[in-house]
């Protein structure tokens, strides 16, 4: 519990963040599949779902907080928000390791949401959509993008115990006191209770968010009943 706050406030707005990014960009990578805007995105994602996050983490740093001087290299995990100047601050020091976090997620999260989208648009239900006399954008978003999110979903929601289980390189290079670093910190000095306590702790959110997302497919896909 004194460790789970920080791992979240990282990890979980990284994980947010690349989301909001991840889904708009894969929709209209699909909509205008091998255009300049859709080539630009596929190359992004390779290139960021490829690049391991220490090299990611070691290059910001060189860059943006040892050239630049913009940003702490080390993470201040005691640092309390207390009014605009510690909350600023707060931002500044999140912007690396989530930055790195948002590189990574974000380019799965496109790719999947591209495939997925380009799966449906033959699909006969949008041409009868289309023959309907229905604008683009309506079928678009109201049916090709809601039967697309069904199996991005489980990504999705497969993503978010990771949330809680730490991001162990990320935490690890800035010096985030949170969960990731708690469990290598523990390997090393063979504490085997707390080990233990966070790979259960990990396991048991595997299955909760699995669960979580098959409930969710009957919210998405009306055909879909339990």
């Amino acid at each position: 519990m004194q460790r789970l706050p920080q791992t979240v406030k990282v990890v979980g707005s990284a994980y947010v963040i690349a989301i909001i990014i991840a889904l708009p960009i894969g929709v209209l990578s699909a909509v205008k599949q091998y255009s300049l805007f859709d080539q630009t995105a596929t190359f992004a994602s390779f290139v960021g779902f490829s690049l391991p996050s220490f090299f990611t983490g070691l290059v910001l740093i060189l860059v943006f907080a040892v050239g630049l001087g913009w940003f702490p290299i080390v993470y201040n995990s005691t640092l309390e928000v207390t009014n605009f100047q510690t909350f600023l601050e707060q931002v500044k020091q999140m912007v690396l390791p989530v930055t790195v976090l948002v590189v990574q997620q974000t380019g799965a999260l496109t790719r999947f949401m591209r495939s997925s989208m380009l799966d449906n648009i033959p699909q006969e239900y949008v041409r009868t959509a289309r023959s309907k006399g229905l604008a683009e954008k309506t079928v678009i978003t109201r049916h090709v993008v809601r039967n697309s999110l069904i199996p991005v979903i489980t990504l999705i929601a497969l993503g978010i115990p990771a949330i809680f289980g730490g991001a162990i390189v990320t935490e690890n290079l800035f010096r985030v006191n949170g969960i990731g670093q708690l469990l290598i910190t523990s390997i090393q000095n063979s504490d085997t209770p707390v080990v233990m306590a966070v790979s259960f702790t990990f396991a048991a959110l595997t299955v909760a968010f699995n669960l979580v997302a098959d409930v969710l497919y009957g919210v998405m896909d009306p055909r879909v009943r339990y």
